[in-house]
């Protein structure tokens, strides 16, 4: 299939706003396409690259030829072009790089182009897509929709169905179920304002401590461990610890469901950053595990001797774990039979205030009649936890690509030093909605104090509410530190940059030290989450 195809459906998709219309633009472009194309073309149109990341900045973009006359580009040179580029490394790198992409785009018409700088930046995501998708292609194989979804669970990517459906229809999917040594998706969780909305939307329920740690599925079979991150990927020889723990559980096949943590010497969890370096580190590993030494915790199973427990209710896969692995393995856990009872409701938020209190991420409430819906956001699962936020000052912007072109959407934002100058911390294009964009675009032009080719820098004058998950330690920025999924929650043309948050209450918040009480960086929340 030639990648103009694939952007012209890509456009007519995010154009529309008819969910039907989608799905059939979908399923027209799956009967077109060639069995083994369709896991590129799949994450191609949610807006991934299967390589995930492959050393090319905005920069280099920018700078690529003029674009081809007519469409030549199939889905599967752009592919083997990308991975090429991606497999670069040593001296030289960035420039192989650069002259693999000038290749690249040289062969791209002018949409294809936009297509795959939106593709390789991030700006084409369409995280709905994955859903709308499901329909299509059970559309294009005439096959039965939650069929295609449940195969999607379990068979770990919706590529790999696709291939299967397209090459040997509906009949392939009996192929992908539950096996011990192949990993699900795993299921997801909703936003609960605090502990007191989730309990008012799931009725009996178990509340449980939120980790914020690695998400991982262990999968044993006899002497056989294997260990797969969120995203499915194969980090058994990176984890000895976890692998150890898993051959003392007293079973001897099982899918378990839990994150990896480090605490440190007072029990405390180590930052999310430190694990995920431990995580992602491949060299010397036994080095690694005795400088942070990891711990895995469970909070669910999926299959135990044999037996799938997808389907049974969270209480009786919960009695499962229980006989599986011991206490200390399982994360912290109140039973709330009677939610609208006061005294139950009170244990509730006194059991999510203990959680943050012991430096955890925030709780997940989860209804005791659920199956386990993999791969899936389902309504049965809420995270309560607390959102930060921060009064930043915006100190340059990026003009956007795709739908965002011609605007300054991506925003460079800082916090006060004492002397006061601004340090950077990080970037953001999150949270804003159209009217928002229109309106930052003419007031940024204002403020301009220099124009660049990529967007402009600013004067330091307008602040923005940010909100974030947290703050993470970072070499690329000047005091070390990073926001974490930060979005615009509003201007605050109320303020001036003079009140804008510091870089020492950022710097608290990164420690969740105690806030001093003439201000400074947001407080602790209030029991059951939500701000204080």
């Amino acid at each position: 299939m030639l990648l103009a195809d694939l952007a012209r459906t890509s456009n007519a998709v995010a154009a529309t706003s008819s969910r039907a219309a989608k799905v059939a633009l979908l399923a027209e472009l799956f009967r077109a396409i060639a069995p083994d194309e369709a896991p590129v073309a799949v994450t191609y149109l949610a807006g991934r690259l299967p390589q995930r990341r492959i050393g090319v900045g905005w920069r280099t973009l920018t700078g690529h030829t003029g674009p081809a006359g007519a469409p030549s580009l199939t889905v599967s040179r752009v592919d083997a072009a990308l991975a090429a580029i991606a497999a670069v490394r040593g001296r030289g790198a960035q420039a192989e790089r650069q002259r693999l992409l000038r290749e690249l785009m040289g062969a791209a018409t002018e949409e294809e182009q936009h297509f795959l700088v939106r593709l390789i930046t991030g700006e084409l995501r369409q995280g709905a897509l994955d859903a709308l998708a499901v329909e299509g292609l059970a559309a294009a194989a005439d096959a039965d929709a939650a069929g295609v979804r449940r195969a999607v669970m379990l068979g770990g990517s919706l590529g790999a169905v696709a291939r299967a459906l397209l090459a040997r229809g509906p009949g392939a999917l009996a192929d992908f179920r539950l096996t011990v040594g192949r990993p699900v998706q795993p299921m997801l969780a909703q936003t609960a304002r605090d502990v007191d909305e989730a309990l008012d939307r799931l009725g009996p329920c178990a509340v449980e401590e939120k980790l914020d740690g690695i998400r991982v599925q262990v999968h044993r079979d006899g002497a056989e461990v294997r260990v797969y991150t969120r995203t499915l990927d194969d980090i058994t020889g990176r984890l000895p610890e976890v692998t150890d723990a898993a051959r003392r559980w007293r079973t001897e096949q099982a899918v378990l469901d839990g994150e990896v943590i480090a605490l440190d010497a007072d029990g405390r969890p180590r930052p999310f950053q430190d694990v995920a370096g431990r995580v992602g580190s491949r060299v010397d590993v036994g080095a690694a595990r005795r400088a942070l030494p990891l711990c895995a915790v469970f909070f669910d199973l999926l299959a135990v001797e044999g037996r799938d427990l997808l389907g049974l209710p969270a209480r009786e896969r919960h009695a499962a774990l229980a006989a599986t692995v011991p206490e200390p393995l399982r994360v912290r856990r109140l039973t709330v039979l009677d939610p609208d009872g006061a005294a139950h409701r009170e244990a509730a938020r006194r059991f999510a205030g203990e959680v943050l209190a012991r430096g955890h991420e925030g709780v997940v409430v989860k209804a005791l009649d659920a199956p386990y819906s993999a791969g899936r956001r389902g309504a049965s699962w809420l995270k309560v936890k607390p959102v930060h936020t921060l009064d930043l000052v915006v100190l340059a912007a990026e003009w956007g690509s795709g739908r965002r072109s011609g605007t300054l959407s991506n925003l460079h934002l800082g916090a006060r030093r004492p002397d006061g100058s601004f340090a950077m911390l990080g970037k953001t294009f999150k949270g804003l909605t159209d009217a928002l964009l229109a309106w930052q675009t003419e007031r940024l032009q204002e403020l301009a104090a220099a124009r660049e080719p990529w967007g402009v820098r600013v004067r330091p004058e307008l602040v923005v509410e940010i909100a974030l998950d947290g703050v993470q330690r970072s070499p690329r920025y000047p005091e070390g530190l990073a926001l974490r999924f930060a979005r615009v929650v509003r201007y605050r043309e109320d303020k001036r940059p003079e009140q804008a948050d510091t870089v020492d209450a950022v710097r608290r918040l990164h420690t969740r030290a105690p806030v001093p009480e003439d201000g400074g960086a947001p407080g602790s929340p209030a029991p059951g989450g939500g701000p204080g």
